[in-house]
């Protein structure tokens, strides 16, 4: 099952945004997916129309539990039609004093979350850190199997990246099964010259690993006040285009669930080439074997005797 952890330890980049515009790609294509809500704020959790949840992410993190995660996912308040409502583990404020109690356990405090996982199955798993390098975001790291850093283009911007890369490879090197990075999202890129110029930045440091942009639209943060997808937005200005940008981040983040490429239609065989008329031969052949029809000669015409002469 793939898990997604949206991380920076830099808070106001976006990771939330860029976690609920993959949930939308999932959302518009039926699939099943599970947003697990890591982050004190409980952005997520609203922006997924979940309001008061009857418990949190914060029931499996305090005490080490398999398969706890199952009892603890909700309904999103999503629209139905259109697509497949995610569930979510909600957060709430709550979560933030758990952190300081993780810091008593040194040996199980990092993956609890990767406990409370295990026989909870879905398409795919979505969690979305908070903006710290701690045990919340620790334990979402080792619940996942690939790390979307989220980073908007500013100044500093690709320091933070490097920092959250190197964390994510000593978590990496601690666990027994693989964790990779499976890209840098670029969110809110502007149509100034500072922001390209940040942007150009980010893939010059960190090549290809830089996916391609999510831009600045008013759309996005429209959907996420308004708890629905941004595909659900219809033909509310720059929608589109968000959901197609967000579409392309998903299916380079998680290639498993992306479309396969057209078919390319099927071409017809060309024509025969046209049979040549063979001119009749003056003398036909005849086959083998077949006597010849007798050639009868043609007729002559009897020339006339010359006129007598008198007198000779």
């Amino acid at each position: 099952m793939p898990a997604v952890a949206f991380v920076n330890q830099k808070g106001g980049v976006g990771k939330t945004t860029v976690a609920l515009g993959l949930a939308a790609v999932a959302w518009a294509r039926g699939l099943d997916c599970l947003v697990i809500d890591l982050d004190p704020q409980g952005n997520a959790t609203t922006g997924l129309g979940v309001w008061d949840p009857p418990f949190s992410v914060d029931q499996a993190l305090a005490e080490e539990r398999t398969g706890a995660v199952a009892g603890l996912r909700v309904a999103s308040g999503w629209p139905t039609e259109g697509g497949r409502p995610p569930s979510v583990v909600p957060s709430t404020p709550g979560l933030a004093a758990r952190e300081p109690q993780l810091l008593t356990d040194p040996i199980g405090a990092q993956d609890r979350l990767r406990l409370a996982l295990q026989g909870v199955r879905h398409d795919l798993v979505l969690i979305d850190c908070p903006p710290s390098l701690g045990l919340l975001t620790v334990n979402g790291l080792f619940a996942a199997d690939r790390a979307l850093v989220v980073t908007e283009p500013g100044a500093w911007a690709s320091d933070g990246v490097g920092q959250i890369l190197r964390t994510v490879e000593r978590i990496a090197g601690r666990r027994t099964d693989p964790l990779t990075v499976a890209g840098v999202a670029v969110n809110r890129l502007g149509r100034t010259r500072d922001a390209r110029y940040w942007d150009e930045q980010l893939r010059a440091d960190h090549g290809s690993l830089v996916l391609p942009p999510v831009h600045l639209r008013a759309a996005v943060p429209e959907a996420s006040a308004g708890s629905l997808p941004i595909h659900a937005l219809g033909a509310r200005p720059g929608a589109a285009e968000a959901a197609a940008e967000f579409e392309q981040v998903f299916d380079l983040v998680l290639p498993e669930f992306a479309p396969p490429p057209p078919t390319p239609p099927e071409l017809a065989p060309p024509p025969p080439p046209p049979e040549l008329a063979v001119p009749a031969a003056a003398n036909p052949v005849a086959p083998v074997g077949v006597e010849p029809a007798p050639v009868e000669p043609a007729p002559v015409d009897p020339v006339p005797d010359p006129p007598l002469r008198h007198g000779v």
